[in-house]
């Protein structure tokens, strides 16, 4: 499992070198950000708004969090930040009982984010190095990588790549304490609802797309996905497996008018777990209409619905376990999404139904999930975020020893306050509820209650000027 997902990555890096060759080439002009969207009331202003924009239910791209005040290319980021926290539950089941601890983080941050009259890439790193106070055997080195790329082929085509990975041993240890899975408009997205709070963990997602502006208002594209989750010490994780994804689509939009698109796009999936010594593999087949309303450059609606087919082949294998019943049939998939991205306010809600791995149980669920974010500045230096997720997972080929359905929901609200133009100062509460009963590790503890502070320094150089 360790060389797949690594493998994969290494896309990120062959692409990385690709653009630091192509920078060379092209003069550096402010152009929209890599999740931003083209004006719609501006769209005939001239030839570069004129180009459609790729919707969001098939773009892959996750909803902006900052506010358009925070918006800039062609910098160079750094910094450091320095966290602490206190969990309830910062070991799992100890005699029974949930164990609390307080721990303490470094995280270096490096960001290069380069804009030219074709190309728009972003990289950024964050090693971190957290410390237990009680515990000093769970100190841990992370890791956090993630690569943003968009480059124009042509007047007409574009070439999108996206891929992060992310090593911890602790799914709260983030450079950013308060930031959550993002929200997505997409019709797939990585299924990253259920948790194991404390564990050894390798995870990696990308994407890669191309699309083609044929007509003045006609449009077409074809996407590749994956995703992997490693766990390299399965007794941290009883109940959890070792999981993966790999996907394909095709779409077509049109512009109806400056705000309205309307399109349609087939969806496959291949999804895998690995409870040993077996495999257990889901195939999908979706045929979806989707629509996308741009009220405004920074305001968009979407929705998107059709039937989705799912095949549930080999089955686990153990001496502990019984094969299960198997699905294979027809079933509906579903969701819209919302986003706002203000001059001092952000605001972005999905909820989807639909077929999708199991993002560490035993096989692929049918998933109802629903997730919400959202930032205000209060005063100048003063800026307040909240972020919610639920849930549901039901297993599409249960066991009658093992039947995994269950459900998760968080949340997460938090305080920034900013000191001069380098320093901040973050306080946040997390709150995480998860009801597997089949699944061990998450059973014997369900809730975790943690309370963070975190300290940054982090400046900004522009590049090329």
């Amino acid at each position: 499992m360790n060389i797949r997902i690594f493998d994969s990555f290494g896309l990120g890096f062959v692409l990385l070198a690709s653009t630091l060759g192509l920078t060379q080439d092209a003069p550096s002009v402010p152009v929209p950000a890599v999740t931003g969207a083209v004006d719609a009331d501006t769209a005939n202003s001239a030839p570069d708004t004129n180009r459609m924009q790729t919707p969001p239910p098939v773009s892959g791209a996750a909803y902006p969090v900052s506010f358009t005040a925070e918006e800039r290319t062609n910098y160079l980021r750094g910094g450091v930040s320095f966290n602490s926290a206190y969990s309830d539950n910062a070991f799992g089941s100890v005699n029974g009982h949930p164990m609390s601890d307080v721990n303490y983080s470094i995280w270096p941050t490096l960001a290069l984010d380069e804009s030219s009259a074709r190309l728009h890439w972003v990289l950024a790193y964050a090693p971190g190095f957290t410390f237990y106070q009680r515990d000093t055997s769970y100190n841990e080195a992370d890791e956090n990588l993630a690569l943003d790329l968009q480059y124009r082929l042509s007047p007409h085509v574009t070439f999108s790549a996206r891929d992060g990975l992310q090593k911890s041993s602790n799914v709260f240890n983030q450079p950013d304490p308060a930031a959550g899975n993002p929200v997505s408009g997409g019709i797939q997205a990585p299924n990253q609802s259920v948790i194991a709070p404390v564990a050894d963990r390798l995870g990696n997602a990308g994407n890669v797309g191309l699309n083609y502006q044929f007509a003045a208002n006609s449009m077409i594209g074809a996407s590749g996905t994956f995703s992997n989750l490693h766990y390299p010490n399965a007794a941290e994780v009883p109940g959890l497996y070792d999981s993966a994804s790999q996907g394909g689509s095709a779409f077509y939009a049109v512009r109806v008018s400056k705000m309205h698109y309307l399109g349609a796009t087939y969806q496959y999936q291949r999804l895998l777990s690995y409870p040993a010594p077996g495999t257990n593999e889901t195939q999908t087949h979706a045929v979806m209409a989707f629509y996308t309303l741009y009220v405004t450059s920074k305001f968009s609606i979407s929705a998107f619905g059709g039937p989705q087919y799912a095949n549930v082949g080999t089955q686990f294998s153990t001496a502990a376990l019984v094969p299960g019943s198997a699905f294979t049939g027809w079933n509906p998939s579903a969701g819209a999404s919302m986003s706002w991205q203000g001059h001092r306010s952000n605001l972005a809600l999905s909820y989807t139904h639909t077929i999708t791995a199991g993002g560490g149980l035993i096989g692929a669920v049918r998933a109802d999930s629903a997730s919400a974010s959202a930032r205000q500045q209060l005063l100048p230096k003063l800026s307040a975020s909240v972020a919610a997720s639920y849930a549901q997972n039901d297993l599409l080929a249960s066991t009658p020893l093992l039947a995994n359905n269950g459900h998760t929901w968080s949340g997460t609200a938090s305080l920034q306050q900013q000191f001069g133009q380098h320093l901040n100062l973050q306080l946040g509460y997390t709150r995480l509820r998860e009801d597997y009963s089949s699944v061990a590790v998450l059973a014997a503890t369900p809730n975790t209650n943690r309370e963070f502070v975190s300290i940054s320094y982090q400046f900004a150089r522009p590049l090329g000027r």
